[in-house]
């Protein structure tokens, strides 16, 4: 049994969970080392008090699951079974009863939801999410390489970037270039969307690349990450392409300030509460609080976007392991968009960049 397992099976003993069927791929991946996309059909790990895990996954995907290590029962569908019907007769040859289960209640569907209580009408359903957060969040050895190097990859690509802009180059192109090169090293996945962002199109915090041609006087906003592994990077910078007004350069020193000081904050004993704190007043002292409308970071691992969420709400006291971005942005409609993202761990006695991309301000000629 993995050490992964073992500790949410402990869990579920404390907690009078008799089984658990955890179905999101990335939770998925985590307890098994089986990393696949399932699509529609079912994907999940079966999980008892005192019993072997069980996998189920589609029959096509049966031999990756062993060839990733999985070496206890799969429950493998075709197309044309009735999973569920496995599932409930494969279970009712384990226990006679269930009285409570555990699932994702955030991740499955309420059709499949239905189905399970359906299937044991007298038992309680109750939410694994909060565990599975737990578990996640302190990263092992093993996940801070993987993750050093996902990050490595990020500062490559916006390095890539950086060298592709000229005058004339849109958007999609500078995509293009980043995400083919990154190809041939063996990257196969974003963690998302790849974001290039140039001039105004900055200004929009989730903007949609497209034709829009760089020009002089331009601030050029990159925003992305690979997955290797599993495990995601997410990194963001902005260059000025020549030279730009007093506003645009008001604005990134701005930015900047802001995130030097919350990353500079970042140790063991630290409430995340207290990080955007810091990074929001520095904004709002200069007067762009109302520019600044999203959260300073979030969680990094498996998923792109996990716990916690590095916001002025949440009180959660920073600890050894935990991964994730530092991400302050002030975005100003029809004037200019600045973000800058870093990946960030908490040692023992403060923390390690994971991206090491240069922060101050980069002009490409």
């Amino acid at each position: 049994m993995n050490n992964r397992l073992q500790k949410f099976m402990d869990w579920m003993k404390q907690a009078g969970v008799d089984a658990s069927f955890i179905t999101s791929k990335e939770n998925v991946f985590y307890l098994s080392g089986f990393r696949s996309e399932p699509h529609e059909r079912l994907l999940g790990v079966l999980v008892f008090q005192d019993k072997d895990p069980i996998l189920v996954c589609p029959a096509l995907d049966k031999e990756d699951a062993k060839n990733a290590g999985w070496n206890h029962e799969i429950i493998a569908h075709s197309d044309t079974d009735r999973p569920w019907d496995l599932i409930e007769n494969r279970v009712n040859e384990l226990f006679d009863q269930i009285n409570v289960w555990a699932v994702e209640k955030e991740h499955m569907n309420v059709e499949r939801f239905e189905e399970l209580q359906s299937r044991y009408p007298g038992s309680q359903l109750v939410s694994a999410e909060e565990k599975m957060k737990v578990l996640r969040l302190i990263k092992d050895e093993q996940e801070l390489e993987i993750l050093r190097k996902a990050a490595e990859f990020a500062d490559y690509a916006v390095k890539l970037g950086v060298e592709e802009i000229a005058e004339g180059t849109s958007e999609m192109e500078i995509i293009a270039k980043i995400e083919y090169e990154l190809k041939k090293k063996g990257i196969s996945e974003m963690s998302f969307s790849t974001m290039v962002l140039t001039g105004k199109n900055g200004a929009s915090p989730h903007g949609n690349p497209g034709s829009t041609k760089i020009q002089k006087g331009d601030l050029v906003l990159f925003d992305l990450g690979v997955v290797l592994d599993g495990y995601c990077s997410d990194i963001t910078r902005t260059v000025a392409y020549g030279e730009l007004n007093d506003k645009q350069l008001e604005i990134y020193n701005t930015v900047l300030k802001a995130q030097l000081a919350a990353v500079e904050a970042v140790k063991p004993g630290v409430k995340v509460s207290e990080l955007d704190r810091i990074a929001r007043k520095t904004i709002e002292d200069a007067g762009y609080g109302e520019y600044f409308p999203h959260r300073l970071g979030h969680g990094l691992g498996i998923s792109v976007h996990e716990y916690p969420d590095i916001k002025e709400t949440n009180d959660l006291v920073l600890e050894e392991g935990m991964v994730f971005t530092i991400e302050p942005g002030i975005y100003v409609p029809n004037v200019a968009g600045v973000r800058i993202e870093d990946d960030i761990l908490v040692t023992k006695d403060g923390y390690e960049l994971f991206t090491k991309f240069p922060k101050e301000l980069q002009y490409v000629k």
